[in-house]
């Protein structure tokens, strides 16, 4: 499945379906899909040849295609992120069409996630094992580690499922309790409070545990199993163990601005505000922000925390019922800048000799964005800055939509 683009490249490099990013691609056909399927009053014509433009039917089948494939990865049983691979192109072929596939795919990616939560550490673990050239965690019963990102891949919409199955799902769902958005859902299906307070524990334990004194966050908490007690504090990504990774601040604040949304907890709205805050006065005057807030410059950009950040300030818009403009106007600053600095050359529609179809000029680059950086930890494995990614274009993509359901764009 496509990744990301190499430095002064402008094809994409694939990488296995079983790896976590593996979902953004055919999540972003599905959300052009959904735009397209939802808001075909305000959604502008891509060529000044309307008959070029792809109509919801083609955009539809190229969903569906392109997530095919990933149906099997919802048994995959060794790793979190299944909220990344499987959930929001499964809900929106769920949402959108009703597809008993996509149904079925986010029960069975469920029932995986369920054995991943720990109740005495009272988090869901991230990773079994994590290899650097600094240090080594082979041994999961040793060790515990949850990483801010979880925050994110265990919090992605499902309100779409309480349309099609109500009557079955308090049967099927009762046991799915690792997934955080999921086992909402079901709480509240179920009137099992049970569940909300296991799916409430992860956001807490990581709020108290993630979170420094000035509203930084660190990137991965090593856990003692047998009480929750923290062990030690690390970066996997970042500059260094006590730096501010710019994503993982990001995921912080949209993932705490969407569990508000769930519980209406004020400490989980307070949390996610104050991570935007911390990230608000890291930026650079462009607006985009480097890779890591402490890192020594000049440093790498990345586009991709710039978006996930501007989509969790665009929540707390919301969530603040649209009557503080405070972060709505801190998003459109940091999307406007990654349009003014990052956009790559735009695609067009070319008829092809003859009339007998169209071709596509890609404009010289397989995504939208570049400068996203994936991982420039000077101890990782591989280091990856400056690219084009996939998920920097999805949050792109999924920013656009949340405007128009808002009535914003």
């Amino acid at each position: 499945m496509p990744e990301y683009t190499l430095p002064g490249g402008n094809e994409y490099v694939y990488t296995a379906a079983s790896f976590w990013t593996s979902g953004f691609f055919p999540s972003s056909i599905y959300l052009l899909y959904e735009r397209r399927a939802k808001w075909p009053q305000v959604v502008g014509d891509v060529s000044d040849q309307p008959t070029l433009q792809p109509d919801v039917a083609k955009l539809q089948s190229a969903a569906r295609w392109w997530s095919q494939n990933l149906h099997a990865q919802a048994h995959l049983t060794d790793t979190h992120d299944l909220g990344f691979l499987i959930f929001p192109w499964a809900r929106l072929g769920w949402e959108l069409d009703g597809s008993e596939d996509c149904y079925h795919s986010m029960l069975v990616a469920a029932h995986g996630l369920a054995a991943r939560f720990d109740p005495r550490v009272g988090c869901i673990r991230s990773w079994d094992t994590c290899f650097t050239k600094r240090y080594a965690f082979a041994d999961p019963k040793e060790d515990f580690l949850v990483i801010i990102d979880n925050m994110m891949s265990s919090l992605l919409p499902f309100s779409c499922l309480a349309k099609h199955r109500a009557s079955s799902l308090a049967a099927d769902l009762l046991f799915l309790l690792s997934d955080l958005e999921l086992m909402y859902y079901v709480a509240d299906l179920t009137k099992d409070p049970r569940l909300a307070r296991i799916a409430t524990s992860h956001a807490h334990k990581t709020l108290e545990s993630h979170i420094r004194p000035d509203n930084s966050t660190c990137h991965v908490v090593n856990f003692e199993q047998t009480d929750g007690s923290v062990k030690q504090r690390m970066t996997n990504q970042g500059y260094s163990d006590e730096s501010c990774w710019s994503r993982g601040q990001a995921w912080g604040i949209t993932g705490f601005a969407q569990c508000y949304k769930w519980t209406a907890e004020p400490k989980f709205l307070e949390a996610s505000k104050a991570l935007a805050d911390y990230f608000l006065t890291r930026l650079p005057p462009d607006g985009v922000p480097f890779w890591d807030f402490d890192a020594p410059e000049p440093a790498p950009r990345d586009t991709s925390a710039a978006m996930v950040a501007a989509y969790g300030m665009l929540l707390l818009f919301e969530a603040e019922r649209q009557d503080n403009k405070k972060y709505y106007d801190a998003a459109m600053r940091i999307v406007s800048g990654v349009v003014r600095t990052s956009l790559s050359p735009e695609a067009r529609f070319l008829v092809t000799p003859g009339g007998g179809g169209s071709e596509v000029d890609l404009g010289g680059h397989d995504t939208i964005l570049l400068h996203a950086t994936i991982n420039n930890y000077e101890f990782a494995p591989r280091r990856w800055a400056d690219r084009g990614l996939v998920y920097a274009d999805y949050y792109f993509i999924l920013f656009g939509n949340k405007l128009l359901e808002l009535g914003l764009a």
